[in-house]
């Protein structure tokens, strides 16, 4: 024992020795840090080693600096560049806490709002176990200073810092790879901070925020006013005019927008051994108070819910890769509908049962001008009340109800759903019709999550008109994105009935709902063909609001001049002529193939291939050069995202200063009575459960 402990110590007492030291205790002290003070949403054993692997390389190659310098320096190298990492962990365990986010470079050089307002709440934030990430560098410091471990003077070669640098990276690739393994597109397909800590690590996800700053910032940087002119000249040029029949009609009324998670239009009147997968939406969409248009397609790419919640409020599409949301949403200029309703007396509000940060929705909301974010943290906490992306959606839409009430009318809500979402998980209880029999253990649920979905659109739709929201609102319902994806082909295959499907059979599969429901609104099924581009125009045209200056690259679907052209992130497209995906193209009314085009056809459809790849070109060159910024528009006041804070106790404050000085809510309109009590739901969970304490 005493001969491996002098042996211990002998190692110790070299320059590698004390470099190994530090980097194990600086790697044990990370992932203590990342499961005790983040929620990054480790699940199972292979998530949980890569969190701990992900804290080496790093380590190895930061601390590995200090190997290069000569005798004393190098020792106090190490510890200063430890200390350094310790801060920069200790900075984001404070700002995680208040924001549920980490920082970012844009956070650290913008206005300083963020950074005020956390400097302002400090002593509030702060918890003596965080202080434990120095642990590590006083101990070691001690160590030092006390001559319990001894300053190796000699030399240490050049060609050995080199290895362990060399090591770190290998290191760090090997992580990648089994990261990428895990979690395919985790770079390019970024939607959450959370998950590049969860599976690189702390120091890795600051240098690829450093680079992905540093690359957008130059296109930034270079951008000017005169880059406004082709795009504002293909916009003037291709300008649909509202429909003087709807123009207004739902103006003054409170919009609820209903996003209904990966829900394809297929599932509307769809029926698994007799019965109805979602009887409410079918009922809905047959109304004849709802406009639901039958050729309605998604139009995202890699950033899915993102790219559909960036359409449907700007207009503008997602970019070709990654997400638009998680880039640009923080620092980019928007003209947003929430921020455009805003400033006509709207209170504007988005309700989301996951942790903010998803999408990086906690920066954009702020851009898009929301004066409230209602996520997680606002809402009670029931058992088994999640649904592996947040609250399940009957617990979801009626905790909303509870902040719905008190929002000073009229008002703009957007309410986003969750259990509709890949893997479809559902427990047991919650299961009421019978899976799919296709033979894919990933798909077969999928219509029970819908059909649970649907029973919580019901139980909301019955708390609307208990509570009168119904007779004064305008209710928008969209699927944002498909819920089959085409690696399925033998389901797909199965649910449309067909032996193989076709280029234009899966290019048809990618249709969503898009439903209008109002009082009095003259409904009926449209036949127009649209996509998520053409919501923010189509609302407009509703609510009375001119889109002709905006900077909006859809066109409303209620104009009579639409040209009726749906484009794809990736340039294919469809029109009511013509079809083309996946390099084929096709008459669009019989599905048939176009193998040999006449003149006449290649022309026509040449022409439509260059109007999507000017528009999808154009959308890029606003998003990636900000060029919003230097775009002044009469009436329209751009946002200050320094107005805005989603802290659960400044919100509170906030709504209840707001419903004093306007005394519209229905709450109020109610003798300041609830009316919370009047939503009824069947959640087993909160049968079991029945008592919801809300923060205060």
């Amino acid at each position: 024992m005493k001969s491996a402990l002098k042996k211990l110590r002998a190692s110790l007492n070299t320059k590698l020795g004390f470099f190994l030291l530090t980097v194990l205790l600086f790697a044990i002290k990370s992932y203590w840090a990342y499961t005790t003070k983040f929620n990054l949403g480790v699940k199972g054993s292979v998530q949980h080693f890569l969190l701990a692997f992900n804290t080496i390389p790093g380590a190895l190659i930061f601390i590995g600096i200090a190997l290069y310098f000569r005798g004393r320096l190098s020792y106090w190298l190490m510890s200063v560049i430890n200390f350094l990492l310790s801060t920069w962990l200790f900075a984001n365990i404070l700002y995680y806490r208040e924001f549920s986010d980490f920082i970012t470079f844009n956070l650290i050089k913008g206005s300083g709002a963020t950074s005020n307002n956390l400097g302002k709440s400090l002593l509030g934030i702060i918890k003596p176990t965080d202080f434990l990430v120095y642990a590590d560098v006083v101990i070691l410091i001690i160590v030092l200073l006390c001559h319990w471990i001894r300053v190796d003077m000699r030399y240490f070669k050049t060609r050995y810092a080199l290895t362990i640098t060399a090591l770190g990276f290998v290191l760090f690739g090997v992580n990648l790879g089994m990261a990428e393994s895990n979690r395919p597109q985790l770079l390019t397909r970024t939607f959450d901070n959370n998950y590049i800590v969860k599976y690189l690590g702390l120091q890795a996800y600051t240098i690829y925020d450093g680079i992905k700053t540093q690359h957008n910032d130059a296109i930034k940087s270079r951008a000017d006013s005169n880059d406004l002119k082709p795009v504002l000249k293909f916009l003037h040029s291709n300008y649909a005019a509202p429909n003087v029949q709807y123009y207004g009609t739902a103006k003054g009324k409170n919009v609820f927008i209903i996003h209904l998670e990966s829900f394809q239009q297929f599932l509307i009147d769809y029926k698994v051994n007799g019965q109805e997968v979602t009887p409410t939406l079918n009922k809905l969409y047959h109304s004849d108070n709802t406009l639901a248009f039958d050729n309605f397609f998604h139009q995202v790419a890699q950033g899915k819910t993102s790219d559909a919640e960036m359409m449907l409020e700007n207009s503008l599409f997602g970019l070709p890769e990654g997400s638009a949301m998680v880039s640009d949403g923080g620092t980019n200029t928007f003209q947003s509908m929430p921020a455009l309703l805003d400033q006509r007396g709207y209170t504007t509000a988005s309700f989301h049962g996951d942790v903010p940060s998803f999408w990086n929705r906690d920066n954009a909301y702020k851009s898009f001008g929301y004066q409230y974010f209602f996520s997680k943290e606002f809402f009670p906490k029931t058992p088994n009340y999640d649904a592996g992306y947040g609250i399940k959606d009957k617990i979801f839409m009626k905790d909303s109800a509870y902040y719905l009430e008190q929002l000073p009318q009229p008002f703009y809500a957007k309410m986003i759903t969750v259990t509709n979402h890949y893997p479809y998980i559902l427990d047991k209880k919650n299961k009421s019709i019978d899976p799919l029999t296709t033979g894919d253990k990933t798909v077969d649920p999928y219509v029970q999550t819908a059909h649970y979905l649907d029973q919580s659109i019901q139980e909301f739709l019955n708390y609307l008109d208990a509570s009168g929201l119904r007779k004064n609102s305008v209710l928008i319902l969209y699927g944002d994105h498909y819920g089959i994806s085409n690696n399925h082909p033998t389901a797909i295959n199965k649910i449309l009935k067909v032996k193989k499907a076709d280029n234009y059979q899966l290019a048809m599969f990618q249709k969503v709902p898009f439903m209008i429901n109002m009082e009095g609104l003259k409904g009926g099924i449209d036949h127009t063909y649209g996509g998520e581009i053409d919501v923010l125009p189509t609302l407009e045209d509703l609510l009375g609001i001119s889109s002709k200056n905006y900077i909006q690259f859809g066109q409303d679907l209620l104009s009579p001049e639409r040209n009726q052209i749906v484009s794809f992130r990736n340039g294919d497209f469809v029109t009511p002529e013509y079809t083309k995906y996946n390099g084929d193209v096709y008459y669009t009314k019989t599905g048939k193939q176009i193998k040999h085009q006449t003149a006449k056809q290649k022309k026509e459809i040449d022409k439509i291939q260059r109007y999507v790849t000017t528009e999808l070109g154009l959308s890029d060159k606003v998003m990636n050069g900000d060029l919003l910024r230097f775009y002044n528009l009469k009436g329209f006041k751009k946002v200050n995202k320094k107005e805005y804070t989603y802290n659960l106790k400044k919100s509170l404050k906030q709504l209840k200063k707001a419903q004093k000085k306007k005394k519209t809510s229905v709450k109020a309109e109610n003798n300041n009575q609830s009316t919370f009590d009047e939503y009824s739901t069947d959640a087993p969970e909160l049968k079991e459960n029945p008592k919801l304490e809300f923060p205060k």
